[in-house]
């Protein structure tokens, strides 16, 4: 009974054939940097019913261990190791193929983006050190916020170390695409989707297509020269190799256009502001 139960939940029948598929072509280790936090924990929950992961890496500063005990406990194939502060950062990280990183703070009530910056940019420095470090080849999801400026600090380290791919960084803007798509469906019954449904479901993706599905489509904000600012977040098709083409921004009405003008200015004053934070 209790088997038959387990093979027929209508979570694992809907989300995971749904958003994962029912074959692997390959087998992955994804890290999730920041695993036990109010998004990294629900994230990895999703990550280990994914059956293109083979070993799902978690780090965290606390309460990993608890964290991996408890996802290990659920009847995927993926292993689930836990790993917990700065001498075992290395150990998390060898041998990915992509790495998440939702690590830092969110912003709360009263603070400024500026606040935000100052706390989450050393931690995105170091954790991407790392990644540098270990696994030079992997792709990087960034999702820490202020993404803006989270994608260029990422970007300065890996050119310190010689390692850098622009087409394998990524700041995951997943969420607002859900958002938009939960407003526009709102009449269908849509229900609001969270920012670790957003994180796992481009991470998913990216996966699939680095295992040889053709056409995955998702916006991140990447080196990009569709605009005057260095990076922009705008429709990509994936590949086995992170970004396979950049579909760009498309046809503007004035409106947006418009938009676009007022919003370049501080886009490329916090782009500078991230990639200063390294070089100084």
């Amino acid at each position: 009974m209790f088997s038959r139960v387990a093979k027929t939940s209508p979570f694992a029948c809907g989300f995971v054939t749904r958003y994962f598929g029912t074959t692997a072509k390959k087998n992955f280790k994804v890290a999730v940097l920041g695993a036990s936090g109010g998004i990294g924990q629900p994230m990895s929950l999703l990550l280990k019913q994914c059956p293109l992961i083979t070993h799902l890496s978690l780090y965290d500063i606390a309460h990993t261990p608890g964290v991996a005990a408890d996802l290990s406990h659920i009847n995927t194939p993926a292993k689930v190791t836990g790993h917990i502060g700065d001498d075992q950062l290395q150990a998390s990280l060898e041998g990915c193929n992509v790495v998440v990183i939702p690590a830092g703070v969110p912003r709360k009530p009263g603070m400024s983006r500026d606040d935000l910056f100052t706390t989450n940019a050393s931690i995105v420095r170091d954790l991407v050190d790392g990644c540098a470090r270990t696994c030079p080849n992997a792709m990087i999801c960034i999702i820490s916020n202020p993404v803006n400026s989270t994608v260029p600090i990422a970007s300065e380290v890996f050119k310190k170390h010689n390692v850098y791919d622009a087409n394998r960084i990524f700041g995951v803007t997943t969420l607002d695409i859900v958002r938009a798509n939960t407003f526009v469906a709102e009449a269908k019954g849509s229900a609001t989707l969270s920012m670790a449904f957003a994180g796992a479901r481009f991470t998913i993706s990216l996966l699939q297509a680095m295992s040889g599905k053709e056409g995955v489509v998702e916006c991140a904000f990447v080196k990009s020269s569709e605009t005057e600012a260095s990076y922009f977040s705008t429709p990509l098709l994936l590949g086995s190799n992170g970004v396979a083409k950049n579909l760009g921004i498309g046809k503007l009405s004035p409106y947006e256009a418009d938009l676009l003008k007022t919003a370049l200015p501080e886009l490329k004053a916090n782009i500078k502001k991230g990639e200063e934070f390294v070089k100084k």
